[in-house]
């Protein structure tokens, strides 16, 4: 019996102590200080993550095989291409709600037909957030000779600039001349999966190059991140943030 009214007290305790965001997903959320307020990270599934500041939640790629019990609609939705880890109707409009804005690459605008296109190299300011897109694509790796999984121009990765903050969002890519050429970020969500992307081994060489303070590897499914680690363990002022995607 005091086993059982134990077990109901650290219950209520538990309840009380623990957010219903952390309940809901299981996930972390960490707090980034800006010059304007705090920037909260939120890990949500594979290449599923939520950024809140001021007041405004923003989705990234919302997946159906996710678990948004719990976690506030979106104001803003950020799609980075067409396939359906990234494009989810289905999840879309469990996060929406009347207000929602989504911006996406022309590809995905031609079947999520509400959404505002933002072409590669374009920058614009929806919902008072700075949202600058930047190029996505693979180099080599495709189901077969002469194709590749993704093509320069069709999906976008992000820039955006909460509170000062640069705050990059790679999509679907791999260790492309223009990641390489980033300036100024503070926080980067690298993926890194085979066949698709890279593997840990490539993100590290581009990390090297543009050198984020913050970096979160993410879309990492079957991925050795102990390769990530182990290639940037000797590198000053670069802090890498493995955290639970799946």
């Amino acid at each position: 019996m005091q086993s059982r009214y134990f077990s109901i007290a650290l219950f209520f305790v538990l309840s009380i102590v623990i957010s219903p965001q952390v309940l809901a997903q299981g996930k972390q959320t960490e707090i980034e200080k800006t010059s304007q307020g705090d920037l909260r990270i939120t890990p949500i599934r594979h290449g599923s993550l939520m950024l809140e500041f001021q007041g405004k939640v923003i989705h990234i790629d919302p997946w159906s095989q996710a678990n948004y019990a719990g976690l506030p609609k979106a104001d803003l939705i950020l799609i980075t291409d067409i396939h359906g880890d990234h494009m989810d109707r289905k999840a879309i409009d469990q996060i929406k709600k009347d207000s929602t804005i989504i911006v996406a690459p022309e590809a995905v605008a031609a079947t999520i037909t509400e959404a505002q296109v933002i072409k590669n190299g374009e920058t614009k300011t929806i919902s008072g957030v700075q949202i600058e897109a930047v190029p996505m694509y693979n180099l080599k790796r495709g189901p077969q000779p002469g194709q590749l999984y993704h093509t320069k121009g069709r999906g976008n990765g992000y820039v955006l600039t909460p509170g000062g903050k640069r705050v990059y969002i790679s999509g679907d890519t791999e260790c492309i001349p223009e990641m390489k050429e980033l300036k100024n970020i503070d926080i980067a969500f690298i993926c890194m999966n085979l066949p698709f992307t890279m593997p840990p081994e490539e993100a590290a060489e581009c990390i090297k190059a543009f050198r984020p303070r913050v970096v979160y590897p993410y879309h990492y499914r079957n991925s050795d991140l102990s390769a990530l680690s182990n290639a940037l363990k000797d590198e000053k002022g670069i802090e890498l943030r493995i955290r639970d995607w799946y």
